[in-house]
Protein backbone atom coordinates (compact mmCIF):
# COMPACT_ATOMS: atom_id res chain seq x y z
CA UNK A 1 0.00 0.00 0.00
CA UNK A 2 2.71 2.39 0.80
CA UNK A 3 4.25 1.54 -2.75
CA UNK A 4 1.49 2.47 -4.31
CA UNK A 5 0.73 5.75 -2.00
CA UNK A 6 4.67 6.66 -3.22
CA UNK A 7 3.48 6.08 -6.97
CA UNK A 8 0.74 8.30 -6.75
CA UNK A 9 2.29 10.78 -5.11
CA UNK A 10 5.03 10.39 -7.92
CA UNK A 11 2.73 10.44 -10.87
CA UNK A 12 1.24 13.60 -9.07
CA UNK A 13 4.21 15.59 -9.12
CA UNK A 14 4.92 14.44 -12.62
CA UNK A 15 2.04 15.61 -13.73
CA UNK A 16 2.04 19.53 -11.82
CA UNK A 17 5.95 19.75 -12.92
CA UNK A 18 7.60 19.81 -16.47
CA UNK A 19 5.87 16.95 -18.43
CA UNK A 20 4.54 17.86 -21.61
CA UNK A 21 1.14 19.35 -22.08
CA UNK A 22 -1.61 16.82 -23.40
CA UNK A 23 -3.00 17.83 -26.32
CA UNK A 24 -6.02 17.11 -27.91
CA UNK A 25 -6.96 18.23 -31.69
CA UNK A 26 -10.41 19.23 -32.07
CA UNK A 27 -11.47 20.59 -35.80
CA UNK A 28 -8.86 19.71 -38.90
CA UNK A 29 -8.67 22.04 -41.80
CA UNK A 30 -10.90 20.10 -44.91
CA UNK A 31 -12.81 17.43 -42.74
CA UNK A 32 -16.61 18.21 -41.67
CA UNK A 33 -17.19 20.04 -45.20
CA UNK A 34 -15.17 23.07 -44.50
CA UNK A 35 -11.79 24.28 -45.52
CA UNK A 36 -10.28 25.53 -42.75
CA UNK A 37 -11.66 26.09 -38.96
CA UNK A 38 -10.70 29.27 -37.27
CA UNK A 39 -11.11 31.92 -34.30
CA UNK A 40 -11.23 29.46 -31.54
CA UNK A 41 -12.96 30.63 -27.91
CA UNK A 42 -13.65 28.63 -24.63
CA UNK A 43 -15.29 28.60 -21.75
CA UNK A 44 -16.08 26.13 -18.30
CA UNK A 45 -19.47 26.33 -17.00
CA UNK A 46 -20.42 26.35 -13.29
CA UNK A 47 -21.03 22.36 -13.51
CA UNK A 48 -17.65 22.13 -15.20
CA UNK A 49 -18.73 21.15 -18.80
CA UNK A 50 -15.98 22.89 -21.27
CA UNK A 51 -17.27 24.44 -24.07
CA UNK A 52 -14.95 24.93 -27.58
CA UNK A 53 -16.30 27.10 -29.88
CA UNK A 54 -14.98 28.42 -33.52
CA UNK A 55 -15.41 29.53 -37.26
CA UNK A 56 -15.91 26.95 -39.54
CA UNK A 57 -15.02 28.46 -42.94
CA UNK A 58 -16.15 27.45 -46.20
CA UNK A 59 -13.05 29.15 -47.83
CA UNK A 60 -10.10 30.87 -45.94
CA UNK A 61 -11.67 34.18 -46.10
CA UNK A 62 -12.59 35.97 -43.37
CA UNK A 63 -15.88 37.54 -45.21
CA UNK A 64 -16.60 33.96 -47.13
CA UNK A 65 -19.60 31.61 -45.99
CA UNK A 66 -18.78 31.44 -42.35
CA UNK A 67 -20.45 28.85 -39.88
CA UNK A 68 -19.80 28.70 -35.67
CA UNK A 69 -19.55 25.65 -34.34
CA UNK A 70 -19.60 24.49 -30.71
CA UNK A 71 -18.05 20.81 -29.22
CA UNK A 72 -18.65 19.87 -25.45
CA UNK A 73 -16.80 17.99 -22.97
CA UNK A 74 -18.25 16.88 -19.72
CA UNK A 75 -15.18 15.64 -18.15
CA UNK A 76 -13.06 18.43 -17.99
CA UNK A 77 -12.11 18.35 -22.09
CA UNK A 78 -10.70 14.69 -22.58
CA UNK A 79 -14.23 14.00 -24.16
CA UNK A 80 -15.66 15.85 -26.98
CA UNK A 81 -19.13 15.01 -28.06
CA UNK A 82 -19.08 15.85 -31.90
CA UNK A 83 -19.28 19.62 -33.31
CA UNK A 84 -22.50 21.56 -33.76
CA UNK A 85 -24.00 24.88 -35.66
CA UNK A 86 -25.03 27.25 -32.99
CA UNK A 87 -25.13 30.44 -34.88
CA UNK A 88 -28.13 30.93 -37.20
CA UNK A 89 -30.42 34.37 -37.86
CA UNK A 90 -33.90 33.06 -40.61
CA UNK A 91 -34.67 35.38 -43.28
CA UNK A 92 -32.35 36.99 -46.46
CA UNK A 93 -28.97 38.15 -44.99
CA UNK A 94 -27.64 41.54 -46.48
CA UNK A 95 -24.37 41.80 -47.56
CA UNK A 96 -22.15 44.44 -45.28
CA UNK A 97 -21.13 47.18 -47.98
CA UNK A 98 -17.94 46.91 -47.10
CA UNK A 99 -17.31 43.34 -48.38
CA UNK A 100 -19.22 44.38 -51.70
CA UNK A 101 -17.20 47.66 -52.43
CA UNK A 102 -13.87 45.95 -52.03
CA UNK A 103 -15.05 42.53 -53.33
CA UNK A 104 -14.14 40.30 -50.22
CA UNK A 105 -15.86 36.62 -50.48
CA UNK A 106 -19.14 36.26 -53.19
CA UNK A 107 -22.21 38.34 -53.52
CA UNK A 108 -24.41 35.48 -51.95
CA UNK A 109 -21.55 34.34 -48.72
CA UNK A 110 -23.02 34.52 -45.34
CA UNK A 111 -20.70 35.61 -42.84
CA UNK A 112 -20.99 34.63 -39.08
CA UNK A 113 -18.25 36.03 -36.99
CA UNK A 114 -15.94 36.01 -33.67
CA UNK A 115 -18.05 34.30 -31.38
CA UNK A 116 -17.85 34.83 -28.07
CA UNK A 117 -19.08 33.52 -24.59
CA UNK A 118 -19.70 34.16 -21.35
CA UNK A 119 -19.79 31.47 -18.42
CA UNK A 120 -22.18 32.92 -15.58
CA UNK A 121 -22.01 32.28 -12.12
CA UNK A 122 -25.50 31.17 -11.82
CA UNK A 123 -24.74 28.13 -14.43
CA UNK A 124 -25.69 30.21 -17.73
CA UNK A 125 -23.85 30.48 -20.80
CA UNK A 126 -23.97 33.67 -22.74
CA UNK A 127 -23.53 33.82 -26.11
CA UNK A 128 -22.86 36.79 -28.95
CA UNK A 129 -22.04 36.56 -31.93
CA UNK A 130 -21.64 38.78 -35.18
CA UNK A 131 -23.00 38.64 -38.93
CA UNK A 132 -21.64 40.35 -41.98
CA UNK A 133 -19.45 42.55 -39.49
CA UNK A 134 -22.35 44.70 -38.98
CA UNK A 135 -25.52 43.09 -37.18
CA UNK A 136 -24.78 41.46 -33.27
CA UNK A 137 -26.78 38.64 -31.85
CA UNK A 138 -27.08 37.44 -27.86
CA UNK A 139 -28.85 33.98 -27.49
CA UNK A 140 -28.25 32.31 -24.11
CA UNK A 141 -28.21 28.51 -22.85
CA UNK A 142 -29.37 27.03 -19.02
CA UNK A 143 -28.05 23.43 -20.07
CA UNK A 144 -24.59 24.06 -20.52
CA UNK A 145 -24.52 24.79 -24.49
CA UNK A 146 -27.06 21.80 -24.94
CA UNK A 147 -29.57 24.46 -26.64
CA UNK A 148 -29.94 27.92 -26.94
CA UNK A 149 -32.56 30.64 -27.22
CA UNK A 150 -33.47 32.21 -30.14
CA UNK A 151 -31.05 34.37 -31.09
CA UNK A 152 -31.62 38.60 -30.16
CA UNK A 153 -30.15 41.26 -32.21
CA UNK A 154 -28.76 43.86 -30.01
CA UNK A 155 -27.40 46.09 -32.81
CA UNK A 156 -29.15 49.13 -32.74
CA UNK A 157 -29.06 49.49 -28.80
CA UNK A 158 -25.91 48.48 -28.28
CA UNK A 159 -23.87 49.30 -31.51
CA UNK A 160 -25.22 52.28 -33.36
CA UNK A 161 -24.43 54.34 -30.24
CA UNK A 162 -20.69 54.36 -30.65
CA UNK A 163 -21.15 55.82 -34.59
CA UNK A 164 -21.65 59.02 -32.89
CA UNK A 165 -17.40 58.19 -31.60
CA UNK A 166 -16.84 56.30 -34.32
CA UNK A 167 -18.69 56.12 -37.48
CA UNK A 168 -17.97 51.98 -37.89
CA UNK A 169 -19.31 50.16 -40.78
CA UNK A 170 -17.62 46.69 -39.65
CA UNK A 171 -17.32 45.51 -36.06
CA UNK A 172 -16.97 42.45 -34.02
CA UNK A 173 -17.03 40.77 -30.79
CA UNK A 174 -14.00 39.32 -29.34
CA UNK A 175 -12.68 37.33 -30.22
CA UNK A 176 -12.07 34.58 -27.24
CA UNK A 177 -14.08 34.86 -24.43
CA UNK A 178 -15.81 37.49 -22.35
CA UNK A 179 -16.11 37.67 -18.51
CA UNK A 180 -18.17 38.00 -15.93
CA UNK A 181 -17.06 40.36 -13.02
CA UNK A 182 -17.21 40.06 -9.29
CA UNK A 183 -20.23 42.89 -9.57
CA UNK A 184 -22.34 40.44 -11.70
CA UNK A 185 -21.42 42.55 -14.53
CA UNK A 186 -20.66 41.02 -18.20
CA UNK A 187 -18.31 42.69 -20.24
CA UNK A 188 -16.81 41.81 -23.72
CA UNK A 189 -14.73 43.55 -26.04
CA UNK A 190 -15.18 44.68 -29.15
CA UNK A 191 -13.75 46.81 -31.89
CA UNK A 192 -15.11 49.16 -34.58
CA UNK A 193 -13.52 49.93 -37.89
CA UNK A 194 -14.13 52.48 -40.58
CA UNK A 195 -14.04 49.63 -43.12
CA UNK A 196 -10.75 50.94 -44.31
CA UNK A 197 -7.15 48.64 -45.76
CA UNK A 198 -7.98 45.98 -47.87
CA UNK A 199 -9.46 43.79 -45.20
CA UNK A 200 -12.02 46.21 -44.47
CA UNK A 201 -10.54 46.11 -41.18
CA UNK A 202 -8.73 49.08 -40.71
CA UNK A 203 -8.79 52.27 -39.14
CA UNK A 204 -10.55 50.40 -36.13
CA UNK A 205 -10.63 51.24 -31.93
CA UNK A 206 -11.24 49.09 -29.31
CA UNK A 207 -13.89 49.32 -26.35
CA UNK A 208 -15.74 47.01 -24.47
CA UNK A 209 -20.14 45.93 -24.11
CA UNK A 210 -21.77 45.64 -20.85
CA UNK A 211 -24.79 44.16 -19.11
CA UNK A 212 -25.93 44.19 -15.80
CA UNK A 213 -29.01 42.18 -15.93
CA UNK A 214 -27.90 38.59 -17.18
CA UNK A 215 -27.91 39.35 -20.24
CA UNK A 216 -31.66 40.64 -21.10
CA UNK A 217 -30.18 44.16 -22.24
CA UNK A 218 -26.55 45.35 -23.43
CA UNK A 219 -24.85 48.84 -23.62
CA UNK A 220 -21.81 50.33 -25.35
CA UNK A 221 -18.85 51.95 -23.00
CA UNK A 222 -16.76 54.20 -23.64
CA UNK A 223 -13.69 54.21 -26.50
CA UNK A 224 -10.63 52.39 -24.47
CA UNK A 225 -7.80 52.31 -26.98
CA UNK A 226 -8.46 55.39 -29.09
CA UNK A 227 -6.72 55.11 -33.10
CA UNK A 228 -4.31 57.51 -33.16
CA UNK A 229 -0.40 57.96 -34.68
CA UNK A 230 0.70 56.33 -31.57
CA UNK A 231 -1.66 53.71 -30.78
CA UNK A 232 -2.49 52.56 -34.33
CA UNK A 233 -6.12 50.59 -35.24
CA UNK A 234 -6.37 48.73 -32.22
CA UNK A 235 -8.28 45.81 -32.49
CA UNK A 236 -8.57 42.12 -30.96
CA UNK A 237 -8.53 42.57 -27.35
CA UNK A 238 -9.22 40.25 -24.50
CA UNK A 239 -10.48 41.23 -20.82
CA UNK A 240 -9.31 39.91 -17.55
CA UNK A 241 -10.45 41.29 -13.96
CA UNK A 242 -7.79 41.30 -11.87
CA UNK A 243 -6.93 40.27 -7.96
CA UNK A 244 -7.53 43.91 -6.78
CA UNK A 245 -11.09 44.17 -8.73
CA UNK A 246 -9.46 46.42 -11.44
CA UNK A 247 -10.38 45.07 -15.41
CA UNK A 248 -7.70 44.89 -18.12
CA UNK A 249 -7.77 45.14 -21.87
CA UNK A 250 -4.91 43.99 -23.34
CA UNK A 251 -5.41 44.58 -27.43
CA UNK A 252 -3.72 43.84 -30.76
CA UNK A 253 -2.17 46.81 -33.20
CA UNK A 254 -0.52 47.41 -35.97
CA UNK A 255 1.68 50.08 -34.03
CA UNK A 256 5.02 50.32 -34.76
CA UNK A 257 6.32 49.44 -30.84
CA UNK A 258 5.19 46.05 -32.03
CA UNK A 259 4.17 45.41 -28.36
CA UNK A 260 0.66 44.80 -26.64
CA UNK A 261 -1.62 47.41 -25.63
CA UNK A 262 -3.13 47.48 -22.11
CA UNK A 263 -5.89 49.39 -20.66
CA UNK A 264 -7.06 49.47 -16.95
CA UNK A 265 -10.82 50.42 -15.89
CA UNK A 266 -12.27 50.43 -12.37
CA UNK A 267 -15.75 48.88 -13.63
CA UNK A 268 -14.71 47.11 -17.39
CA UNK A 269 -16.25 49.92 -19.25
CA UNK A 270 -15.80 53.58 -18.05
CA UNK A 271 -12.76 55.86 -17.53
CA UNK A 272 -10.09 53.68 -19.00
CA UNK A 273 -6.68 54.53 -18.13
CA UNK A 274 -4.02 56.30 -20.62
CA UNK A 275 -2.84 53.13 -23.44
CA UNK A 276 0.88 52.01 -22.35
CA UNK A 277 2.49 49.13 -24.70
CA UNK A 278 3.71 46.49 -22.48
CA UNK A 279 7.14 45.93 -23.10
CA UNK A 280 7.24 42.33 -22.25
CA UNK A 281 4.78 41.16 -24.39
CA UNK A 282 5.88 41.23 -27.83
CA UNK A 283 3.08 42.16 -30.71
CA UNK A 284 3.71 40.30 -33.87
CA UNK A 285 0.27 41.28 -34.60
CA UNK A 286 -2.40 38.36 -33.44
CA UNK A 287 -4.91 37.72 -31.52
CA UNK A 288 -4.08 37.16 -27.29
CA UNK A 289 -5.89 35.64 -24.44
CA UNK A 290 -5.69 36.56 -20.82
CA UNK A 291 -6.79 34.35 -17.84
CA UNK A 292 -7.06 35.82 -14.08
CA UNK A 293 -6.90 33.12 -10.99
CA UNK A 294 -7.98 34.99 -8.42
CA UNK A 295 -7.70 32.90 -5.63
CA UNK A 296 -4.11 32.48 -6.64
CA UNK A 297 -3.20 36.21 -7.69
CA UNK A 298 -2.19 34.99 -11.15
CA UNK A 299 -2.44 35.90 -14.47
CA UNK A 300 -2.07 34.41 -17.30
CA UNK A 301 -1.49 35.57 -20.79
CA UNK A 302 -0.98 33.12 -24.24
CA UNK A 303 -0.51 34.71 -27.89
CA UNK A 304 2.66 33.95 -30.40
CA UNK A 305 5.88 35.01 -28.89
CA UNK A 306 8.03 36.10 -32.24
CA UNK A 307 8.86 39.28 -33.78
CA UNK A 308 10.69 37.64 -36.78
CA UNK A 309 9.68 37.13 -40.32
CA UNK A 310 11.19 34.37 -42.59
CA UNK A 311 12.80 35.08 -45.29
CA UNK A 312 12.50 38.83 -45.20
CA UNK A 313 14.67 40.87 -47.55
CA UNK A 314 15.03 43.44 -44.46
CA UNK A 315 14.42 43.95 -41.19
CA UNK A 316 10.62 44.04 -41.06
CA UNK A 317 9.41 47.92 -40.30
CA UNK A 318 7.65 48.63 -36.90
CA UNK A 319 3.73 47.95 -37.01
CA UNK A 320 3.90 45.24 -39.63
CA UNK A 321 3.12 41.72 -39.22
CA UNK A 322 5.61 38.76 -38.48
CA UNK A 323 5.62 35.15 -38.45
CA UNK A 324 2.35 33.45 -36.30
CA UNK A 325 4.38 30.97 -34.81
CA UNK A 326 5.92 29.96 -31.04
CA UNK A 327 2.56 29.98 -29.20
CA UNK A 328 3.64 31.00 -25.37
CA UNK A 329 1.73 31.08 -22.08
CA UNK A 330 3.27 33.68 -19.90
CA UNK A 331 2.39 34.01 -15.97
CA UNK A 332 2.07 37.08 -13.68
CA UNK A 333 2.13 37.32 -10.27
CA UNK A 334 1.32 40.89 -9.52
CA UNK A 335 -1.54 42.05 -11.32
CA UNK A 336 0.53 41.87 -15.15
CA UNK A 337 3.26 44.59 -13.94
CA UNK A 338 5.69 42.21 -14.37
CA UNK A 339 5.82 38.50 -16.24
CA UNK A 340 7.95 36.44 -14.43
CA UNK A 341 7.68 32.81 -15.88
CA UNK A 342 6.69 31.68 -19.75
CA UNK A 343 6.95 28.37 -21.91
CA UNK A 344 6.20 27.82 -25.31
CA UNK A 345 3.36 25.58 -26.15
CA UNK A 346 3.91 25.11 -29.87
CA UNK A 347 7.24 25.91 -31.58
CA UNK A 348 5.70 25.95 -35.35
CA UNK A 349 3.16 28.15 -36.57
CA UNK A 350 0.57 29.50 -33.85
CA UNK A 351 -1.85 31.59 -33.95
CA UNK A 352 -4.78 32.58 -32.23
CA UNK A 353 -5.58 31.39 -28.80
CA UNK A 354 -7.99 31.41 -25.86
CA UNK A 355 -6.97 30.39 -22.30
CA UNK A 356 -9.92 29.22 -19.52
CA UNK A 357 -9.55 27.22 -16.23
CA UNK A 358 -11.09 23.84 -15.82
CA UNK A 359 -13.10 23.05 -12.51
CA UNK A 360 -10.35 20.73 -11.38
CA UNK A 361 -7.93 23.81 -11.72
CA UNK A 362 -6.13 22.49 -14.96
CA UNK A 363 -5.33 25.24 -17.31
CA UNK A 364 -6.90 24.61 -21.19
CA UNK A 365 -5.54 26.62 -24.36
CA UNK A 366 -7.71 26.43 -27.25
CA UNK A 367 -5.81 27.14 -30.10
CA UNK A 368 -4.87 27.30 -33.73
CA UNK A 369 -2.10 25.28 -35.27
CA UNK A 370 -0.56 23.68 -38.72
CA UNK A 371 -0.98 20.03 -39.49
CA UNK A 372 1.23 17.62 -41.73
CA UNK A 373 -1.48 18.39 -44.51
CA UNK A 374 -1.51 22.17 -44.24
CA UNK A 375 1.50 24.15 -42.79
CA UNK A 376 -0.99 27.30 -41.53
CA UNK A 377 -4.79 26.35 -40.17
CA UNK A 378 -4.32 23.30 -39.79
CA UNK A 379 -5.76 21.93 -36.47
CA UNK A 380 -7.62 23.77 -33.72
CA UNK A 381 -5.96 21.98 -30.21
CA UNK A 382 -7.02 22.36 -26.75
CA UNK A 383 -3.68 22.07 -25.00
CA UNK A 384 -4.12 20.77 -20.68
CA UNK A 385 -1.49 21.46 -18.38
CA UNK A 386 -0.90 23.11 -14.70
CA UNK A 387 -0.13 26.35 -13.67
CA UNK A 388 3.67 24.68 -12.50
CA UNK A 389 4.09 23.29 -16.36
CA UNK A 390 4.51 26.94 -17.00
CA UNK A 391 7.13 27.72 -14.69
CA UNK A 392 9.10 24.20 -15.08
CA UNK A 393 11.63 25.88 -16.57
CA UNK A 394 12.08 28.23 -13.65
CA UNK A 395 11.05 31.63 -13.26
CA UNK A 396 12.96 34.93 -14.90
Amino acid sequence: MRTLAALALLAFASSVSGAEAEKIDLFHAGKGGYTIYRIPGIVVTKSGTVLAYCEARKSTSDWGTIDILLRRSADGGKTWVEPKKIADVPGPKQRNPVALEKKLGAKDDVTYNNPVMIADKSGAVHFLFCLEYMRCFYSRSDDDGKTWTKPTEITESTFDPFKKDHAWKAFATGPGHGIQLKSGRLVVPVWLSLGTGGGGHGDSVTATIYSDDAGKTWKRGEIAIPNTDEWNSPNEACVAELADGTVMLNARSPSKANRRLVVISSDGATKWSKPKFDDALPEPICMGSLLAIPDKKLLLFSNPDNLDKANAKTPPAGGTSRDRKNVTVRLSEDNGKTWSAKRSIESGFSAYSDLVLAKDGTVLLFYERGSDKRASYGKLTVARFTVNWITANGRR
